[in-house]
C-alpha cells in the first residue's frame, strides 16, 4: 500500500492526498458509528434524535453517556456500543496517524543513495 523504504518518500502533494483519504475514511467510520449509536438509543431507549446524537457522540468521543439507560435492551446496547466506540476511537486515530508515522519513519530510514 505504501512505498517501500528503497523508494524516495512521496512528494508533498501526494502525501497530502494520502492524508486526506485517510481522514475521509476515519470520518466515514465515525459517521457510520454515530448513525448506529443514534439508531440504538432511539430504538431501545426511545430517546429523541438530538438526545440519541448526544449520547452516541459522547461515547464515541470517550466521555461516556449522558442519559443512563432504563431498559434491559438499552443497557445491553449501551454496553456493547461503549466497547465498540472505544475500538472505533482507536481505529480512527490509527487511520489518521498511520500516514504521518509512515512518512516520518520512511524519511528516517531513507538512504542517501536513493
Amino acid at each position: 500500500m505504501y512505498e517501500p523504504r528503497t523508494q524516495k518518500p512521496l512528494p508533498r502533494s501526494s502525501f497530502a492526498r494520502r492524508l486526506v483519504l485517510h481522514v475521509a475514511a476515519a470520518a466515514l467510520l465515525l459517521a457510520f458509528s454515530l448513525g448506529v449509536g443514534m439508531w440504538g438509543y432511539s430504538s431501545f431507549e426511545k430517546l429523541s434524535p438530538i438526545d440519541a446524537f448526544l449520547n452516541a457522540a459522547m461515547l464515541l468521543g470517550g466521555m461516556g453517556p449522558v442519559d443512563s439507560p432504563a431498559t434491559e435492551g438499552g443497557k445491553l446496547f449501551a454496553g456493547i456500543y461503549a466497547l465498540y466506540a472505544g475500538l472505533v476511537f482507536i481505529l480512527a486515530a490509527a487511520l489518521i496517524l498511520t500516514p504521518i508515522a509512515h512518512r516520518a519513519l520512511h524519511k528516517f530510514h531513507c538512504d542517501s543513495k536513493v
